[in-house]
Formats: C-alpha cells, sequence, structure tokens
C-alpha cells in the first residue's frame, strides 16, 4: 500500500505541475489552440484570367501539369475530370487543341502567413522562396516570460512546443493559352536570360511575326492553416482548392 500512496501521490504532483506550467505559458498557446481549432483552407491567384467565350464545337483542350513539390499530389486527374464534365474534350495533340492549360505545383510546405503572401505577390516565375514556419504563440509566450521569470520562460517553451500554429501553402505556377479569334492577329514579343553554370548567361529575344496563342500567366496558392497541423490532414483540401481554382477559370 506505501507503494501505491507513493505512486498515487507523484501522479497527482505531475498533474499539479503540468497544470502550473500550462498557466504560466500565457494565454498564447491556449489562444492558438482554441482559435486555430478548426481547418482553414484559402485558395487566391496573383492575377485574374478571362477567356473568351467559345462554342461547344471549340472547347477543346490540351493540358500539362507537373508537380515539382516534395509531396505527392493527386490533381490531374481530378482537374481533367472537371473540365470534360464543364464541356471540354481533352486532346493529346495540341495542334488540334483550342486552349492549352500547363500548370506546375512549385512547393508544397510549412510557411509563415507573409512569406506565402510574398510568394504569391511575385506572380508567376517569381521567387517561390518562403521562410519556414515559425510558432505564433512563440513571441507572445517570450514577452510574458519576462515578467514571470526563468521558470516562466521555460513553461512558455513547454507550452509552445505542444501548440504550433501551423500554415501549409501549395504554390502553383500557372500558364494557360487560348488561339486567337478569327481576324485577331497576335505580336510576339520575349526576352528570354536564362542562366548556364555559375558566371555565364544566354540571352535570347524573340519578337514579330503572328503567334498562334494569345499567353495567360497567374499564381495560384492555397492554405491549409489550424493548430498543430498534419500535412496528411490538410493534402486533400489543398489538393482541392487548386482543383477548383483551375477548374474555375475555364467555367462559363
Amino acid at each position: 500500500m506505501k507503494f501505491k500512496n507513493t505512486t498515487l501521490g507523484k501522479n497527482i504532483t505531475i498533474i499539479a505541475l503540468l497544470l502550473f506550467v500550462f498557466s504560466l505559458s500565457g494565454c498564447g498557446a491556449v489562444n492558438t489552440l482554441v482559435k486555430k481549432r478548426n481547418l482553414d483552407v484559402q485558395t487566391k491567384m496573383s492575377e485574374t484570367v478571362f477567356l473568351e467565350p467559345s462554342k461547344p464545337s471549340d472547347r477543346v483542350i490540351f493540358i500539362s501539369i507537373k508537380n515539382t513539390s516534395d509531396k505527392k499530389l493527386t490533381i490531374k486527374a481530378p482537374i481533367l475530370s472537371a473540365l470534360t464534365e464543364s464541356g471540354f474534350k481533352v486532346t493529346k495533340d495540341p495542334s488540334k487543341a483550342k486552349y492549352m492549360l500547363q500548370a506546375n505545383v512549385l512547393q508544397c510546405k510549412k510557411m509563415d502567413l507573409r512569406s506565402a503572401e510574398n510568394v504569391l505577390n511575385a506572380g508567376f516565375g517569381g521567387a517561390a522562396v518562403g521562410i519556414a514556419a515559425a510558432s505564433a504563440t512563440g513571441s507572445r509566450s517570450g514577452r510574458s516570460a519576462a515578467g514571470a521569470g526563468l521558470f516562466g520562460a521555460m513553461a512558455g517553451i513547454v507550452g509552445d512546443a505542444l501548440v504550433d500554429d501551423t500554415l501549409y501553402a501549395m504554390i502553383t505556377d500557372l500558364q494557360i493559352r487560348e488561339r486567337p479569334q478569327k481576324g485577331e492577329k497576335i505580336e510576339q514579343f520575349t526576352n528570354t536570360n536564362a542562366s548556364q553554370g555559375t558566371s555565364t548567361q544566354m540571352s535570347q529575344k524573340v519578337s514579330g511575326g503572328n503567334a498562334n496563342w494569345k499567353t495567360y500567366r497567374t499564381r495560384i496558392m492555397s492554405t491549409a492553416n489550424k493548430a498543430n497541423l498534419k500535412f496528411e490532414e490538410a493534402k486533400t483540401e489543398l489538393e482541392n482548392g487548386l482543383i477548383r481554382s483551375v477548374s474555375g477559370i475555364f467555367s462559363e
């Protein structure tokens, strides 16, 4: 009985210490856990794309979707399905297509919100480097720790370790091409700077002539935010956000 009573006493002490730790960790971790208890998913585009209305027989599209992120995603088949339901016929021959959809998922990773917004605002082809996410509760607990002393600071660290304000961002560059309308003439002017190695640059300029396509470019960012969010929990919603955004461009 003495052993059992000792064990019970130790358990009660541990529970009391944990409660004390959480009380000293400040409101930051608790507020994050409460406010971010539900998954929040948003999808934004850097530029709006407007396509010309087309008759049903012209709704033929060539699709090329790449994923160069480090996450395994399921996006191509659902996009094909959504466009087919909207009346598009998918072709593997670009010369027979009225529209061409090219997309590449660049990143799918943890970020802080400011970095994610900067990546979106950089637009198509812009820098896609984001800062690793920092716990939003950390700064608040750090400030409160100054008045609570060393033990309070340690308690804040423990609280922040248990509660993380997590945001995953999926960044996709999108290029859409559309055949010119009857009578339209599109002149093409392209400047390209391609780096080779560490010190060599190749410059290329294409100008004049009639282009076969009108080209639109935009960047799509889908974000998922929740306390202690794991990627597998966010994956499907991030994919759905991208699928809705891409298919929405072609809807009428």
